[in-house]
C-alpha cells in the first residue's frame, strides 16, 4: 500500500468507528426508557413508581378520623449489641408517612454483621405496614464500639381494620455467621 491508500484506509476506518460509536451511544441512551417501560409492564424493580409495585402503598390519603398507636421494640439475639428504638411509640393517622429511628451499638471487641428480622403484633398487621425505607432490607456491619442511628420510614395502610388501634413493630438482630464485615451494608 502506498501512503495515499493508507491515509484513505485510515480515514474510512475512523469514519466507520465514529459511526459505530454513535450507534452504541444511541443504543445505550435508548435502553433507559426501554428498561423503565419493561419494568412498568412487568411490575418488577419499579423504583420510579414504588406505589405500582405489588405490595406497594395503594392509597396514600390520610384517614384523619382515626388514630393508631405504633409501639416499637428492638433486641439483639446472642450478639453484643445494644439495640433499641429512639422513641418507644408514636400516634399517627392511617395513611400518614412515619419516620422513626433505631439506635444500635456494638459493645463487643470485634466487627459483627447482623440482619434485622421484623415481627408485628397483631400478626395480621404486617400486611398493612408498608415500609419505604428500612435498615432491615440489608445486612448491617458494625465495627467494635461503633454506633449509629438507622431510619425506618413507612405508612400504615388506611385499610387497616378499625378494630386495630395499636400495632407493635419489633426487630430482632441476628448475627450473620461467616459474613465479611467489609462487604455488608454500611449505614442505612
Amino acid at each position: 500500500m502506498n501512503p495515499g491508500q493508507t491515509k484513505l484506509a485510515n480515514r474510512q476506518m475512523l469514519t466507520r468507528l465514529s459511526v459505530f460509536a454513535l450507534i452504541m451511544f444511541g443504543f445505550g441512551f435508548a435502553m433507559v426508557p426501554f428498561y423503565e417501560k419493561l419494568c412498568q409492564v412487568t411490575g418488577i424493580n419499579n423504583l420510579l413508581q414504588p406505589n405500582l409495585r405489588p405490595g406497594g402503598v395503594a392509597n396514600t390519603q390520610v384517614d384523619k378520623s382515626r388514630w393508631v398507636t405504633l409501639e416499637f421494640d428492638g433486641n439483639a439475639h446472642g450478639m453484643p449489641w445494644q439495640f433499641a428504638p429512639v422513641q418507644r411509640s408514636v400516634r399517627v393517622h392511617p395513611g400518614e408517612m412515619v419516620q422513626i429511628a433505631y439506635e444500635v451499638r456494638n459493645t463487643g471487641n470485634a466487627a459483627i454483621v447482623g440482619q434485622a428480622i421484623p415481627s408485628y403484633g397483631p400478626k395480621h398487621a404486617a400486611e398493612f405496614v408498608k415500609k419505604l425505607e428500612c435498615f432491615c432490607f440489608k445486612q448491617q456491619a458494625l465495627a467494635a464500639g461503633e454506633s449509629r442511628q438507622m431510619p425506618v420510614q413507612f405508612v400504615i395502610d388506611p385499610a387497616l381494620p378499625a378494630s386495630v388501634n395499636t400495632v407493635t413493630l419489633s426487630y430482632t438482630f441476628f448475627e450473620v455467621k461467616g459474613a465479611n464485615a467489609s462487604s455488608a451494608g454500611k449505614p442505612g
